[in-house]
């Protein structure tokens, strides 16, 4: 059971992570958050969360410090940064990383973090922002039992399904594996649509048999009626995220010698759409003539 007393950081309040923050404060947790801008901590503040002016303030006094980071290397900077607090900790902090990171980093993390008595969970979300503000994500979570369990409040409050997948790093596989696939089906979902339209199916219509039959995919179930189809493209994932995502997945591949063909030709696709990386992920699905023109 949470109370006032429990004490969570969380470090970085961007899309998912404001969302995070306010959901653990509706919980009933204290939460402090820090973010390097101030409109994003103001907002922070609104939604009941203690906004920090600097890191050490979130470090202080903390059980649980929840990351919201864009890279691996963003992630080891923070924790290298505040060394000297966690060594300082009277207790047991488990830092709950939600980046989508790299599992040697996150291995790496853990293992030093541990030998200091801290824990480390790589816990890369899926649900996007409308899932961080309502406490429905789903979390794939590498690390210790121990931990895993100390964590549990802070994830339930956060998660509608948390699934721990294995030791360190296994979440960030989990995940990267999972955003890989999110990223092909975007591709194939999109030129599946526009076949159906130059052989002169309507595309909701084809849409409606893929979504009731084996070419369902959640991204054709629920990116493409919610953003693609009435050309909204404001998923809150960006391209530049997707993009990252795809060449994290890429580098595994490479370094553990599996061989992806097809995979390969995604990775290509997405590296090399004229797309901006503000753009939303979801425009790779655009397959009318007008937007396709622009992938």
């Amino acid at each position: 059971m949470t109370t006032k007393d429990t004490a969570i950081g969380v470090v970085g309040l961007g899309a998912m992570g404001l969302g995070m923050a306010t959901t653990l404060a509706s919980n009933g947790f204290a939460v402090k958050g820090f973010d390097l801008s101030d409109s994003r901590r103001n907002l922070a503040a609104e939604g009941g969360v203690t906004p920090c002016e600097t890191l050490a303030d979130v470090f202080a006094g903390t059980e649980f410090i929840v990351f919201s980071l864009p890279t691996a290397k963003d992630v080891a900077a923070v924790v290298e940064a505040n060394l000297e607090a966690l060594k300082g900790a009277a207790d047991r902090v488990v830092i709950i990383d939600t980046s989508t990171s790299e599992p040697d980093v996150s291995r790496d993390l853990a293992a030093g973090l541990n030998a200091l008595g801290h824990g480390f969970l790589d816990a890369p979300v899926s649900g996007g922002p409308a899932g961080a503000a309502s406490g429905k994500l789903t979390m794939m979570i590498g690390g210790s039992d121990a931990d895993v369990a100390r964590a549990a409040p802070a994830i339930d409050a956060m998660s509608a399904k948390a699934l721990h997948v294995g030791p360190s790093g296994a979440g960030n596989v989990a995940k990267l594996v999972n955003n890989l696939l999110a990223a092909a089906h975007m591709v194939t979902t999109g030129e599946g649509l526009k076949l159906a339209l130059s052989a002169g199916l309507e595309p909701e219509q084809a849409l409606k048999v893929l979504n009731a039959a084996s070419g369902k995919s959640m991204i054709s179930d629920v990116h493409f009626p919610t953003w693609v189809m009435n050309d909204r493209f404001d998923s809150g994932f960006t391209m530049g995220l997707m993009r990252k995502d795809v060449r994290l997945a890429s580098e595994l591949a490479a370094r553990t010698g599996a061989a992806l063909p097809l995979s390969v030709e995604v990775a290509r696709l997405w590296a090399e759409s004229p797309l901006d990386n503000a753009d939303d992920f979801t425009r790779m699905g655009a397959f009318r003539p007008a937007a396709n023109d622009n992938r």
